[in-house]
């Protein structure tokens, strides 16, 4: 139980210095250890990750700290929720399709090693990128959708993808950018959550990691980004790219366990 809040603590620390969130440090981290089933880990991820943007999004209310624009903002969350559903009941389909469930971390793995390549050369190449400014609202909303469902099918809550993507699409700023993507988070992760208690497939796990993960997550994110304050943007940038790096390392060695 120690490990799991480590896991969970450690990883939100690092996700809130970079601004990415945590989940896509704890899925790939629990999978290689593991520890519980695929679907498990997902739930686990993903309730972890919804209490965060959670705790966050309630702050940001409260403090008038940073605003979303409504014109963006709202279809953004609007389809994002619906992308929470298809992504809940894509990793459904997933998991009746294989028998051997270690098969459903190795697709997931797959996934998860491409979209952070992705992310990863993308930040290597920002400074040469031309990014647009869109407006129209269908758009947000197939925007949102899309990080919705890559975010609740693979249980990591959108992290650095939601960034890179509001980055690009958006041209947006590394406050205003992380701010959406809690708003992000929250609507994909509560409707996934919500379809999953309601549709009566929540899977089986343990009560006791999930209130301990869920502690060590909002912990970590108030530690997280008390010190990101201190840090130079080189510094942070840099973590950034290691954190890509290590992630891709931890899906391929998924990969390697999962589909042997």
């Amino acid at each position: 139980m120690i490990l799991f809040f480590l896991v969970a603590f450690l990883a939100s620390v690092v996700g809130a210095i970079c601004g990415i969130g945590g989940g896509v440090i704890i899925k790939p981290v629990l999978d290689s250890l593991h520890l519980e089933s695929a679907a498990a880990v997902n739930f686990l991820s993903g309730c972890t990750v919804l209490s965060m943007s959670l705790y966050s999004v309630a702050r940001n209310t409260v403090t008038k700290a940073q605003k979303v624009e409504a014109r963006t903002g709202v279809p953004l969350a609007a389809g994002a929720a619906l992308g929470g559903l298809l992504g809940r009941s894509l990793f459904d389909l997933l998991r009746s399709l294989f028998v051997n469930q270690e098969r459903v971390s190795a697709v997931q793995a797959v996934c998860l090693a491409l979209v952070t390549l992705g992310t990863l050369l993308y930040e290597l190449n920002r400074s040469r990128i031309t990014t647009r400014e869109t407006k129209s609202v269908p758009l947000c909303a197939l925007i949102g959708l899309a990080l919705g469902l890559m975010s609740s099918f693979l249980g990591i809550g959108g992290g650095p993808i939601n960034l890179v993507v509001l980055f690009y699409f958006f041209s947006m700023d590394t406050k205003s950018a992380a701010t959406n993507s809690l708003y992000i988070i929250l609507c994909s992760q509560a409707v996934s959550l919500l379809s999953s208690v309601l549709a009566g497939t929540v899977p089986d796990f343990r009560w006791p990691y999930l209130a301990v993960m869920v502690a060590g997550g909002i912990g970590g994110g108030v530690l997280g980004r008390g010190l990101n304050k201190h840090l130079e943007t080189r510094t942070v940038d840099r973590l950034f790219t290691g954190l890509m790096a290590v992630i891709i390392l931890i899906s391929v060695y998924n990969i390697w366990q999962y589909a042997s």
